[in-house]
């Protein structure tokens, strides 16, 4: 009897933690627990917090010309005293100067990066939208811990896979968060903050806006066109005013529950989707896979 429960449950041994399958996921419950991440985001800004300068809308047909509508910059305000002295605002930027944009080029992560992607997780695992999100696919069995929950996290955000000449040149948080230049122009590059900072200090140029979402306070969904150097994004979707809990907790709830589909969601009763992209060409662990990009659709 003994040999015979002991083989029954070998195949878990040798797989790890990963017990049974996760529960399925109904559309209705992505959105109930994306409105639930949208309300516990108490780090996002308010509206005084933003001035945003949009000037010229320009129409799907026109995204790809890359020509500049907008004299003047995006951000006419962020209020940095007091955003990015929030401790998930702070680490995020402190990630922000540790890649090479240009892909093909290896990405060497120091002892010293490495503490500060810990020291992002810890910060954001200490938040209630992590929590949220924790408790609910501890719930649908994706995880038997929050401790491994969180190195998941790390090794599909943070793990290095090559884009381009067989180096480790990129990662999903590289590309969604920092953005890359890949073939000529920007590939990736979904976070404010970063977009922010970079036109800040005259390293971006904004050139218009085609889509702004039905939010009338933080975070809303936009999508811009803008140069980084003389790099062209021609759809850059992003949320604005989110914390940088908020936009890794819900792309990391699409990118588990709606991997490479259209995620439908909640925020704030206003629908959206948020499209996923996994990495295919190699893995982690027991075949872990890869972020490759997430953003908000924008019709």
């Amino acid at each position: 009897m003994q040999h015979w429960i002991l083989f029954a449950f070998l195949p878990y041994l040798i797989h790890g933690a990963h017990v049974r399958a996760p529960a399925p996921v109904s559309d209705s419950e992505v959105q109930e627990i994306s409105e639930a991440i949208y309300a516990a985001d108490v780090n996002r800004a308010v509206s005084e917090d933003i001035v945003l300068n949009l000037q010229h809308q320009i129409p799907s047909s026109q995204i790809k010309e890359g020509q500049d509508y907008a004299n003047q910059r995006l951000f006419s305000y962020v209020n940095e005293e007091k955003l990015f002295s929030k401790p998930t605002f702070a680490r995020l930027r402190d990630l922000l100067n540790n890649y090479d944009r240009m892909a093909g080029i290896a990405e060497i992560v120091t002892s010293d990066e490495d503490q500060e992607i810990n020291a992002f997780l810890d910060e954001i695992f200490k938040t209630q939208v992590i929590d949220k999100l924790c408790y609910f696919f501890l719930s649908k069995g994706y995880y038997s811990s929050k401790a491994e929950f969180k190195n998941d996290m790390k090794q599909m955000w943070f793990g290095l896979y090559s884009r381009a000449k067989g180096v480790l040149d990129s990662s999903g948080f590289e590309h969604v968060f920092h953005g890359e230049i890949k073939g000529g122009i920007i590939s990736g590059f979904h976070n404010w903050v970063h977009l922010y900072m970079l036109e800040k200090q005259g390293q971006v140029n904004y050139l218009s806006y085609s889509y702004d979402g039905p939010w009338t306070r933080f975070p809303d969904i936009l999508a811009f066109q803008y140069k980084w150097s003389n790099y062209l994004k021609s759809l850059g979707s992003f949320f604005v005013g989110s914390s940088p809990e908020f936009d890794i907790a819900i792309y990391t709830l699409c990118f588990k529950t709606r991997p490479d589909k259209l995620c439908n969601i909640r925020l704030g009763g206003k629908a959206s989707q948020i499209q996923t992209w996994t990495w295919t060409k190699s893995f982690y662990g027991d075949g872990g896979k890869y972020v490759a990009s997430s953003y908000p659709n924008s019709p």
